[in-house]
């Protein structure tokens, strides 16, 4: 029994349609696929707004995607829309994002660039099998530069360091840049200087310099790997350092006319195809990389792995990547590592302890998670307050696999791991959605009460054992350390977790305390 399914994404220089088989052991293959050109960056990114014409030709394109569809038998639940960084940042898009329900059926979902992140690691998972031992050895930047932005992924020895998603793309330089510099040599200039800046800002969290393997996802890159490169597998190709410069120099002279001609590419993206290219050597030029690993695969697949995909190695290293992501972002704000891993372990405990009463899935347990390993990471500002520091720093970075959604409750998760909890005068929390506001205040209270077990900062590996009897929750401390302080502290901050849960909190151990 095999199951059709379809992705539809709508970038910044186009519409783009793949369909699915996918078959009962989730494997899959693509048995359709169209694109069209639109100018929706060239809209967004000079005036703000989607233009009536460009509206137009979205519906108009919709529709007959729908139509295409119609003929294997996909019907509009098993089809989805995604829209990148044009969508984001349009003023008008809810306007458009309705017309475009009601004149096809479609939901589009407007996803964000970390999202993207994750979708475009997914897929890359899927190509690069064979290269994963070659990124568990070396430091890696895996690098996107879409229509309105630059997608950012960097791996030290595999593991997550960091994603950031930059407001510059391949549409966005050559329209607004070129209006604003006029000349190609002060784009090139401009460009110069941004990436620079940009491997700076990025050193806190690995040095470009070390990073020996660069890997791209791109149609840019794809087309000078195809002229002058090698395949290494299956859809994943690579070309030198020395050839990609030499493919760059010989095609920057290229007119957009002979770009669409020798490469078959529509003219939105002919004329950002330089742009791009140069990007690329930029970005690449910042590294240690002799050569460019370039693959052929795209988010539309991400999606449909993510939807798809029960394989518990993938979960695994999803899930492996965002922790590392986490404490990674943790490390640049000099946290106190040891007790980070103390209150997590002991906050984890409490939540798998009450499960079934908690009434949360696994992804708040996730939440939860990376709360507690960064909820003292304000610390970096200043003592005084720093929960309020947490938030704010917390609010403002972004994780890898981890929506804007997501970091807002976690924020607020670490905001209230100390002072006073969740009140209504506080408007972020108010204006979150009622199920959204039932996490926050669940994961919090459990957070204060690990926190509490490791008031001392004691430095060393605490052991908590914890069991529900009758109306209690008891917490045992393993060892005979003196317990004073964290009595003290359960008292100031398990207000919160008696009021949600209604479980009198019982501190137990050997210390020297009355028990």
């Amino acid at each position: 029994m095999t199951n059709l399914e379809a992705v539809i994404e709508i970038g910044s220089t186009g519409i783009r349609l793949m369909a699915f088989e996918i078959a009962e052991d989730s494997s899959w293959q693509v048995i359709d696929k169209s694109e069209c050109s639109v100018p929706l960056g060239y809209d967004v990114f000079t005036t703000g707004y989607l233009s009536r014409d460009t509206i137009l030709q979205v519906l108009h394109i919709l529709e007959r995607f729908k139509e295409q569809l119609q003929g294997w038998a996909i019907t509009e639940t098993h089809t989805h829309l995604i829209a990148t960084s044009a969508f984001r940042e349009a003023k008008n898009r809810d306007t458009v994002l309705d017309r475009i329900f009601l004149k096809t059926g479609f939901r589009v979902k407007v996803i964000d660039g970390i999202e993207e992140n994750r979708l475009m690691y997914i897929a890359l998972l899927e190509v690069l099998k064979t290269e994963i031992p070659r990124l568990s050895k070396h430091n890696s930047l895996i690098l996107e530069i879409g229509g309105g932005s630059t997608e950012i992924m960097l791996m030290d020895h595999g593991k997550m360091a960091g994603v950031h998603s930059l407001r510059l793309g391949t549409v966005l330089i050559e329209q607004s840049l070129k209006a604003l510099f006029g000349t190609s040599s002060e784009i090139h200039r401009f460009l110069e200087e941004f990436t620079r800046n940009t491997g700076t800002n990025l050193k806190t969290e690995i040095n470009l310099n070390d990073i020996k393997v660069f890997i791209t996802i791109g149609t840019e890159a794809r087309i000078a790997a195809l002229s002058l490169g090698k395949q290494i597998a299956p859809r994943v190709w690579s070309i030198s350092k020395e050839k990609y410069n030499k493919f760059v120099k010989e095609v920057s002279d290229y007119s957009v006319d002979e770009v669409m001609a020798k490469f078959s590419l529509s003219y939105t993206d002919s004329k950002a195809f330089n742009v791009g290219l140069l990007t690329y050597k930029l970005f690449l030029d910042l590294t240690q990389a002799e050569e460019i690993i370039v693959t052929d695969t795209n988010i539309r697949e991400g999606l449909i792995l993510s939807m798809n995909s029960d394989s518990p190695d993938i979960k695994q290293s999803f899930l492996y990547q965002i922790i590392a992501s986490a404490k990674n972002l943790g490390k640049k704000y000099q946290y106190d590592e040891l007790h980070a891993k103390n209150v997590c372990k002991v906050a984890l405990q409490i939540y798998d302890t009450m499960i079934d009463e908690i009434g949360l899935d696994f992804h708040s347990r996730q939440l939860l998670e990376i709360a507690a390993l960064l909820h003292d990471v304000g610390m970096y500002i200043r003592g005084s307050d720093h929960q309020l520091h947490s938030n704010y720093i917390i609010l403002h970075s972004d994780i890898f696999g981890l929506t804007k959604d997501d970091m807002q409750i976690i924020s607020l998760v670490a905001k209230y791991h100390r002072g006073a909890g969740p009140n209504q005068n506080d408007s972020s929390f108010t204006s979150l959605p009622r199920s959204d506001r039932i996490v926050v205040l669940k994961l919090a209270a459990i957070l204060r009460v690990a926190d509490a077990l490791d008031r001392s900062h004691s430095q060393k590996e605490i052991e908590v054992s914890t069991k529900i009897q009758e109306d209690n929750l008891i917490l045992r401390v393993k060892g005979g350390q003196n317990l004073n302080l964290e009595k003290i502290a359960l008292l100031e901050k398990g207000d919160l977790f008696e009021s949600v849960f209604g479980y009198k909190l019982i501190l137990e151990g050997n210390g020297d305390f009355s028990e």
